[in-house]
């Protein structure tokens, strides 16, 4: 079996300037990603992008799998900045209304930079993070049981560790198939049409 390229930085940055430099090399990362692709992403390459020596980000990072790998954890950290906030206020509403609020805001989730999202969702299984996959993660699904505990009293399910499951994996998959095949439902009246059926269906699973 092929040995996997380390995919860990070799030391984090904690002075301005060293910040500075490992955020070059991050985003010069993700646009190489998105305009030329993984096999054109190089560490010369990324370096030359960056504006920095081919030494000093050998200083942060082993090779360019690391590199993916901080671009999809950056991804990550946006998204969820995104929409952590507006989560919160939806334990209060009626499964109707938050489980919709719910499948929009992972469409809006979807909605950030969704050309690097779709580069991340096809090379970071050859980096070896398929842990990362998903913008539904494991933060949303504690959340997601967490308005289940809450609205308890409307559903017709007992277990609420499968529901969340269910559901979560019901909202990443549409959402994430969406992005990747179909980045038209992602805008205008065909998004609706999607958060709408989307939101119908686990609605309809979870509501006595």
């Amino acid at each position: 079996m092929a040995r996997r390229a380390p995919t860990e930085p070799r030391k984090f940055a904690s002075q301005e300037r060293s910040r500075a430099t490992v955020d070059a090399l991050v985003e010069a990362t993700a646009r190489i990603l998105v305009k030329e692709g993984f096999d054109k992403a190089s560490t010369n390459r990324i370096a030359e992008v960056a504006g920095v020596s081919v030494g000093s980000l050998y200083q942060y990072f082993p090779g360019k799998e690391a590199l993916v790998a901080a671009v999809d954890e950056r991804h990550k950290q946006q998204v969820m900045q995104t929409v952590r906030g507006e989560l919160a206020g939806i334990l209060d509403q009626p499964v109707e209304q938050g489980v919709r609020k719910i499948v929009a805001l992972a469409v809006k989730a979807h909605r950030v930079d969704p050309k690097l999202h779709r580069v991340l969702a096809e090379q970071i299984p050859r980096v070896g993070k398929l842990e990362a996959l998903g913008t539904f993660n494991r933060e949303n699904y504690t959340l997601f049981r967490t308005y289940l505990e809450s609205r308890q009293h409307e559903l017709r399910v007992d277990d609420l560790d499968l529901a969340s499951f269910v559901c979560v994996t019901t909202i990443e998959a549409l959402t994430h198939n969406a992005v990747l095949h179909h980045p038209k439902m992602l805008s205008g009246d065909m998004m609706e049409a999607l958060i709408d059926e989307a939101a119908r269906l686990v609605t309809g699973y979870l509501k006595r």
